[in-house]
């Protein structure tokens, strides 16, 4: 993911972006929290003046006119890497090709969200006065899903339009708190944030405090440059909730990092680009995503292996979301629908390999891939997501204030 080289930054995106050392992971979360960019301990705000809370009066006259009828279209934002591609040709998606088939709606699929904030940053001023982003579905990451919610940025789904997301989306998806009506965000991958080791250079990382204290591997492990994942690990290392933490807390847990980075335990802070380095043995473990994992794993002679730390994982999702300008709200019900259907669920998994949001989807597997119908991090059994926990839903002062003291323990 990231393990960046820090040049100046300059007030272009594209500098910000280079200067914080995205790569492919990244590419599916999101790097820094609340809308701030950090380097060398300063917060260059990326995203202008704060957005200002939609009344429900505002809210309403933002939604488009929906030309669904007369319109057989989608675009469709989202992360690279993040569906099934054909394996003669990867510009070409299954799902997406047996959708247009089967509805006669078109979808122009485009694969532009970078990372969250960057994204925020690009459609903030128009959604803030109404305009239209030119996207009909957008995919976020759980904590900026609830900031745009929160703002009224994004039009509700009829859920008597969606049957097969109301009666398939997992439990524990269900009547979020920034969307109990479950007729905002549809989630469309979730994942888990654990620990990764190379059984041919060590033996197993059980714990936080292993990874962060064994002397045999000092020198050798990774943690990531997303805070909530990092952070949120090391507040469950202190028998603390990621999801009520404090500033003391949060603070506490920095301090525990900052011990590691000093002692030099730790030898950087990485993206995904931890995946080479762990796969050569350059890395003994790290802090890792399960479906990074999960494509490591299936490698020939691999011995990578994702561990549960016994304190537990942290989880995450991103969601399908309708901006509220957006003109074909119709268009997206009956592509939230499909996704929704199991056997589509399977397919996208069977590529991606992060977590399926979908009820029925692990028996549809077994017509797929058998092997991957019984992978806990794809179709994680109630034991497993009993131990996972998600980050407290930040304001964007606590986002731009909790990054850039991250970033100060990273030395960035």
């Amino acid at each position: 993911m990231r393990n960046p080289s820090r040049p100046p930054l300059s007030p272009e995106a594209q500098a910000v972006i280079n200067a914080t050392g995205l790569s492919r992971r990244t590419l599916m979360r999101g790097l820094l929290a609340g809308g701030a960019f950090v380097a060398g301990g300063g917060v260059l705000a990326a995203c202008g003046t704060k957005p200002a809370k939609k009344s429900d009066a505002e809210k309403a006259a933002c939604v488009g006119t929906d030309a669904s009828a007369t319109e057989k279209k989608i675009n469709f934002s989202n992360w690279p890497l993040y569906i099934d591609v054909d394996a003669n040709d990867d510009k070409k998606r299954p799902s997406l090709d047996a959708f247009t088939a089967k509805t006669s709606i078109a979808v122009t699929y485009t694969e532009d969200i970078n990372d969250n904030n960057e994204f925020f940053g690009k459609v903030r001023n128009q959604l803030q006065q109404c305009q239209s982003i030119d996207r009909d579905v957008m995919v976020l990451t759980d904590w900026m899903a609830s900031r745009v919610v929160g703002l009224g940025w994004v039009q509700p789904f009829d859920p008597a339009k969606t049957p097969n997301f109301t009666k398939n989306v997992l439990a524990t998806l269900r009547n979020r708190p920034w969307d109990k009506d479950m007729n905002h965000a549809a989630p469309w991958q979730s994942g888990l944030t654990g620990i990764a080791f190379n059984g041919k250079v060590t033996k197993e990382v059980r714990t936080i405090d292993e990874l962060l204290t064994r002397s045999d591997l000092k020198g050798k492990i990774a943690v990531l440059t997303e805070m909530r994942d990092t952070v949120g690990l090391v507040l469950l290392s202190m028998g603390k909730d990621p999801a009520k933490v404090t500033d003391a807390e949060y603070d506490a847990a920095l301090e525990k990092l900052k011990k590691a980075v000093d002692s030099g335990q730790i030898r950087k802070f990485t993206g995904n680009d931890y995946k080479e380095d762990l796969a050569k043995g350059d890395l003994a473990a790290c802090i890792a995503w399960s479906g990074d994992v999960i494509q490591l794993a299936a490698e020939e002679g691999s011995q990578v292996k994702f561990v549960t730390p016994e304190e537990g994982l942290m989880l995450w999702s991103d969601n399908m979301m309708i901006p509220a300008p957006a003109t074909h709200k119709a268009n997206v019900e009956q592509l939230i629908d499909y996704f929704y259907d199991p056997a589509v669920a399977a397919q996208v998994a069977a590529s991606v390999n992060y977590i399926c949001p979908v009820q029925g989807a692990q028996d549809a597997m077994t017509k797929i891939d058998p092997d991957l119908a019984t992978n806990p991090l794809i179709f994680p059994d109630a034991a497993t997501l009993a131990k996972a926990h998600s980050f407290k839903a930040l304001t964007e002062d606590e986002d731009k204030k909790y990054a850039a003291k991250f970033e100060s323990v990273r030395g960035a």
